[in-house]
């Protein structure tokens, strides 16, 4: 019998970006798409392995297609709602919405990459995101932004002047580079929500449609072939 202490139930979900990495995301905002693959990898990856491990253990009749449906669903529905129910307002409330949209985007990649029996806590899928989500075309420059970001996640010093910069500048810089990650149409759906009454009907339209199509790019990406050990998905 398997010890329970090792079921994925204790894995804690985490349905938002944390708030170190809002920090981190807002010292350094040209390189927020990194910093947010990363971190997501690093607290995402054992989330949607644990997942994976369960379903397969609690419907061994599953297929990894079936498992990746389950995934996007669950995932495409956190999206419509999401931004919806933050309750904060103006650029603030816009920047944080398309970050937990991006962020639930993301999880969503790695429980596919788990269904299709991918490693989804490996650091190469912090590159996949990247691609995925079209913050870099290709897999070297994604790599390469990866280092520059985790180097200066190591130089605190860069950090420590961040709050002497103009805070609504910071904020603009940090939800473009987020929007760029959530989606294009997300864009449109941030500056929405900085006019009153426009953000709930746009946002409901714009999440969903922008995670259906990142949904559709990963499944042909991790599903297109059978995972090996150790091996990144070749593109």
């Amino acid at each position: 019998m398997t010890d329970s202490s090792n079921q994925p139930d204790v894995i804690t979900e985490t349905d938002a970006p944390p708030g170190s990495l809002w920090q981190r995301m807002k010292a350094d905002p040209q390189y927020a798409p990194e910093h947010l693959a990363l971190e997501a990898v690093r607290r995402l990856g054992p989330e949607a392995a644990a997942w994976a491990e369960r379903e397969r253990a609690n419907h061994p009749e599953r297929t990894p297609d079936q498992l990746a449906d389950s995934a996007v669903k669950r995932f495409t529905n956190l999206a419509r709602i999401s931004g919806a129910v933050s309750g904060a307002t103006g650029l603030p409330g816009a920047v944080l919405d398309v970050g937990v949209l991006a962020w639930n985007q993301a999880r969503m990649v790695l429980h596919i990459a788990a269904a299709y029996g991918h490693d989804p806590a490996a650091p190469e899928r912090a590159t996949d995101l990247l691609v995925l989500q079209r913050v870099h075309k290709v897999a070297a420059t994604a790599r390469l932004a990866l280092g520059v970001a985790a180097g200066r996640e190591r130089a605190a010093h860069l950090f420590a002047g961040a709050g002497t910069r103009p805070l609504t500048g910071v904020m603009m810089r940090l939800g473009v580079k987020l929007a760029q990650m959530a989606g294009v149409r997300a864009a449109k759906r941030m500056f929405a929500k900085v006019i009153p009454g426009a953000s709930i009907v746009l946002g409901t339209w714009a999440n969903s449609a922008a995670t259906k199509d990142l949904a559709r790019r990963s499944r042909e990406l991790f599903g297109k072939a059978p995972a090996v050990p150790g091996q990144r998905v070749s593109r």
